[in-house]
């Protein structure tokens, strides 16, 4: 049902620890954020990570089965401050996902709560589980799980 789409940003991130920093993530190389992916009954729930982040801040496309998701985290402090410490990861984070047939992309719900979204899609009518009836020459018949 999900596919990860950019094998490489692992490669990446390694990187980006080896010369001692983090990904900035700028809207050409974004950062990326962690997640969660399960399937829950009659739906597929996807949460990701996000603290800090003002929820105008997030992005939520869809088209043709990819759903991107894209968050602009923005310092906290203002823009005089001298800064001591800083070991927070600000600048864009995107993510995207290829979704299955099997997913109803028309009807998406999302939420942020406590620094994470929470992404639900149901699955699609046609991929649940359904009876299908045989019926023969005999006044008896049965059914078959399908």
């Amino acid at each position: 049902m999900l596919m990860r789409t950019d094998p490489f940003r692992e490669l990446d991130r390694f990187a980006w620890q080896a010369m001692g920093s983090a990904n900035p993530g700028t809207w050409s190389a974004p950062a990326t954020m962690p997640m969660d992916a399960y399937r829950s009954g009659d739906e597929f729930v996807v949460s990701f990570d996000l603290p800090g982040v003002n929820p105008d801040a997030i992005e939520l496309d869809i088209e043709r089965n990819v759903l991107t998701v894209r968050a602009e985290r923005r310092p906290l402090h203002p823009d005089d401050a001298q800064m001591q410490i800083s070991e927070r990861r600000l600048g864009v984070f995107s993510r995207q996902l290829f979704l299955g047939d099997s997913l109803d992309t028309e009807h998406i719900a999302a939420g942020y709560e406590a620094g994470v979204l929470t992404i639900r899609i149901p699955v699609a009518e046609r991929a649940k589980p359904r009876r299908i009836e045989i019926s023969g020459a005999r006044e008896d018949r049965r059914e078959l799980q399908g």
